[in-house]
């Protein structure tokens, strides 16, 4: 029988197959974008260090496609561990990248945009994390119409648990935060903001893992039963991290902040800091040493929590719930 004339068979409907939203395919092409720029840290420290080894363990930029500048070699074992370039050549890490992470300490990042000024073209989006640098001298700075924003990122960046806020400037475009949008939310909680809020989320996000950090255990010679003591420890330990969740949000609030964005910020904080005690096996102090710049914000933070006795007054609240447990299992004898 001639095919043309062979009855047709029904055949069962085909599935139909789920179409891509606009805002899915949208981000499939941003995030496509954004794995083959090139991005440079100007400042290779504990910031620009945590930020990449994030931005690396997300997959979202390539390892080849990172370079960090320094004066010193430092931090180059760091990087080049971990497949980024490194040079001391801050105009040429400038003029070979999309985006510029100005990654210096606040009094070292004037001569800095000084020195990089006459290689910023419009191709480069320039983002600052040095803190109390407003946007209008960093856009005085550099050629007119720069794309200029700023973000205060922490530490726990690295085990993409960071909190992250960013503000764009007068000339940035809507692509440029969803860029940065979308490269901070692959290491933590991201939110965008207005300038104004910037130091209240320095004081709560970007030094806050050092007071988190800062707290530490108490005896164990104390005490001869080890479930008092994890009672004590562990036991209360949630509502010791609830109150200094809503503790950190209230400073938050008091400095400016609104109450849903303090709360998530200091929570993300917490869980970013604890994170790192237990994924990067360093001791605390250590952690909170890494984060404590020569006259930065965080040391006059620790500062302030070392005055009001903020470690012993952990160590006594540990303490009051192991000796309640104690004596709660006395009377039930």
């Amino acid at each position: 029988m001639p095919f043309s004339q062979q009855p047709v068979v029904a055949q069962p409907p085909e599935e139909e197959k789920p179409v891509a939203s606009p805002t899915l395919m949208g981000d499939i092409t941003l995030q496509k974008k954004i794995s083959e720029m090139s991005l440079a840290f100007v400042g290779a420290g504990k910031m620009a260090q945590a930020m990449a080894k994030g931005f690396l363990a997300a997959g979202v930029v390539k390892a080849d496609h990172i370079t960090a500048t320094a004066p010193s070699c430092r931090s180059q074992p760091s990087l080049e561990d971990i497949g980024c370039q490194f040079t001391h050549n801050n105009k040429e890490a400038v003029e070979n990248s999309d985006i510029i992470f100005l990654s210096v300490k606040p009094h070292i990042l004037p001569g800095v945009l000084q020195e990089i000024a006459p290689v910023v073209t419009k191709r480069h989006l320039m983002v600052s994390v040095a803190a109390g640098v407003p946007l209008q001298f960093l856009e005085e700075k550099l050629p007119p119409k720069s794309r200029v924003m700023r973000v205060m990122p922490n530490t726990p960046c690295v085990v993409r648990q960071g909190a992250s806020v960013y503000v764009p400037g007068s000339h940035v475009e809507k692509e440029d935060s969803e860029i940065i949008k979308s490269l901070l939310s692959s290491l933590g909680y991201c939110s965008e903001s207005n300038e104004g809020m910037i130091s209240a989320v320095t004081g709560l996000a970007g030094s806050g893992p050092a007071y988190m950090i800062q707290k530490r255990g108490f005896c164990w010679d104390a005490y001869r039963e080890p479930i008092h003591m994890a009672i004590g420890l562990g036991g209360m330990g949630q509502a010791f991290a609830f109150t200094a969740i809503d503790a950190l949000a209230d400073g938050g609030v008091k400095m400016g902040l609104p109450r849903e964005l303090s709360i998530k910020l200091a929570a993300q904080t917490l869980l970013g800091a604890s994170k790192m005690v237990l994924e990067t096996g360093k001791h605390p102090m250590q952690l909170k040493d890494d984060v404590c710049s020569p006259g930065g914000t965080t040391i006059y933070a620790i500062h302030k929590l070392e005055s009001g006795g903020f470690r012993n007054l952990l160590i006594d609240a540990v303490e009051g719930a192991c000796l309640r447990a104690d004596a709660i299992a006395k009377k039930s004898k």
